[in-house]
């Protein structure tokens, strides 16, 4: 289990993932001790994955600096050798809780280019500031669940519903929406709630988000997250 320690500005990571793949079957283990500046953390973007058409994905974030690459961090279940999620056995205390924290290069390079989940990733738009206090929120939220495991609740502790609580937390103004549960359609979600650029039409930020073509042409390169991102419509200044 990952965890975090932080001494004034700088916060050093244990357990950060950062796997190679040769295939979903086959990879190295690999993990890491990375330190961070909170001073120089500036943006969040949100990601969405569908490891198959309908109402339910998968969410997560990476939190971006300015001078080290980006902080990724997934929600998920633990599942036991030759156990695969089932979400309605998660309503009844079948799968442990984990945070993947971990480079972008793993995280999200496993579902765009080995298990051919699609993936969309989103600029978020609020400030530093508040970037910096949602980190601060998990921080904490992941020491926390390295001494005290959790099981997974498809409808209270999972990816999309902690996500929106840590928002919650750090100053996020907004009540319950169906699609913090139907987590297929938060994009639409936050674009209707002014979370993310809306000076294009939805459908077309949607299409021009996914970045499956991205990862795949940019594979293991150092410049990963550069790459993936750099298709994406800008954000307004």
């Amino acid at each position: 289990m990952p965890r975090a320690t932080i001494d004034s500005d700088r916060v050093r990571i244990t357990g950060f993932r950062n796997f190679e793949y040769r295939s979903t079957d086959d990879f190295t283990v690999r993990y890491e001790e990375r330190e961070f500046l909170i001073s120089h953390l500036m943006s969040v973007d949100f990601f969405v994955s569908y490891w198959k058409k309908g109402p339910v994905g998968h969410t997560f974030l990476s939190f971006n600096f300015d001078n080290a690459l980006p902080l990724c961090i997934s929600i998920e279940t633990k599942p036991e050798k030759g156990e695969g999620f089932n979400p309605i056995a998660s309503l009844f205390k079948q799968f442990e809780l984990i945070y993947v924290v971990g480079d972008e290069r793993d995280i999200v390079r496993v579902r765009t280019n080995y298990r051919k989940e699609d993936v969309y990733l989103y600029h978020i738009l609020t400030s530093p500031e508040n970037a910096r206090r949602l980190l601060l929120v998990y921080i904490d939220r992941i020491n926390k669940l390295a001494d005290h495991p959790e099981f997974y609740h498809l409808l209270s502790n999972s990816c999309t519903i902690n996500i929106v609580r840590y928002a919650n937390t750090a100053g996020r103004v907004g009540g319950f929406d169906i699609r913090h549960l139907l987590n297929g359609f938060i994009d639409r979600y936050i674009y209707g709630a002014g979370m993310v650029d809306n000076t294009l039409p939805f459908d077309e930020l949607r299409r021009r988000s996914r970045i499956n073509d991205a990862a795949l042409a940019a594979d293991d390169a150092p410049d990963f997250s550069q790459r993936i991102r750099a298709p994406l419509p800008l954000p307004r200044s």
